[in-house]
């Protein structure tokens, strides 16, 4: 669950810095002096929305190695690190990617993640916990999942679905509150307080219905790169390690990083939107039906 929650956390700073910073230098009010200039809003939120978006991506690898104290690997100093460089190395060739920065960080939880800029540019990390846990074959798969998530460009796309909510929800709220502000609260010249107070609870709840297309999105790649793991590892060595995190009740992972990670947790009714994986079941069921 690593991945996505961590990048969100960090757009969503980066969004609030920017749009604080443009705010102090003029240039957001600027847009409502003479009345909202929609054309000119929407420009504006698609280039917050988008700078958020990819500067979280770009640093998305830095993060990731700070957050979660992962240790590269430069030259394996065992015969597990070799084994975990090599698998990397043959699983990348097969997948046409170049090789990823390989690390390793302490956790006795099973885990592993992949996330980068672009696909030629990832870092996949595992725990200890996953290399003393699991065996050979199921992890593999693991490895062979992170894989596929580099190589399927999972950031990249979600740094773009990101870019799009958070333009439109920079947008709306926007619109929202001018229309308050003038409407309800009649705000003759330029904006009053009703506008600010009204964005700021607009686009909290828009971001967070925002986020259910996000997590829906990453719902859906968590399948996609199970089938990849199944292809490079073998699909039954897939399902076994699937069934091996089912069986060890994983703790609950940082919540910055949750998303990074190859499962989350399981929830349902209203919670089940807003999960990053589906449940360990339903990727079982995906991959015995071959889909």
């Amino acid at each position: 669950m690593k991945r996505i929650l961590l990048f969100l956390g960090t757009n969503l700073a980066i969004v609030l810095v920017l749009s604080v910073t443009m705010r102090l230098l003029g240039v957001e009010p600027y847009l409502n002096e003479q009345g909202l200039n929609l054309q000119a809003l929407l420009i504006f939120a698609a280039v917050m929305g988008f700078g958020g978006s990819f500067i979280s991506l770009a640093i998305s690898k830095w993060m990731a190695k700070k957050s979660m104290g992962v240790r590269v690997i430069e030259v394996p100093s065992n015969s597990t690190e070799f084994w975990l460089m090599e698998t990397i190395r043959k699983y990348s060739a097969e997948a046409g990617i170049k090789m990823p920065e390989v690390g390793i960080f302490d956790s006795p939880e099973v885990n592993a993640f992949a996330t980068g800029m672009t696909r030629n540019s990832s870092l996949i990390a595992v725990s200890s916990g996953l290399l003393q846990k699991m065996t050979r074959g199921e992890a593999e798969a693991v490895l062979g999942h992170e894989v596929a998530h580099a190589a399927n460009g999972d950031m990249v796309t979600l740094a773009l679905i990101q870019g799009v909510v958070n333009t439109f929800v920079m947008f709306l709220s926007r619109v929202i509150g001018y229309l308050v502000d003038k409407l309800v609260f009649k705000t003759q010249r330029g904006t009053g307080p009703a506008f600010f107070v009204t964005m700021i609870v607009a686009e909290l709840v828009l971001g967070v219905l925002a986020s259910i297309i996000v997590m829906w999105f990453s719902r859906r790649r968590e399948f996609r790169a199970d089938r990849g793991g199944a292809s490079l590892a073998g699909r039954q060595n897939m399902i076994a390690a699937l069934q091996r995190l089912g069986s060890l009740h994983l703790a609950p992972l940082p919540e910055k990083m949750a998303a990074f990670g190859i499962a989350g947790g399981g929830a349902s009714g209203f919670k089940r939107l807003f999960m990053t994986h589906p449940p360990l079941a339903e990727h079982i069921a995906a991959l015995k039906a071959g889909q």
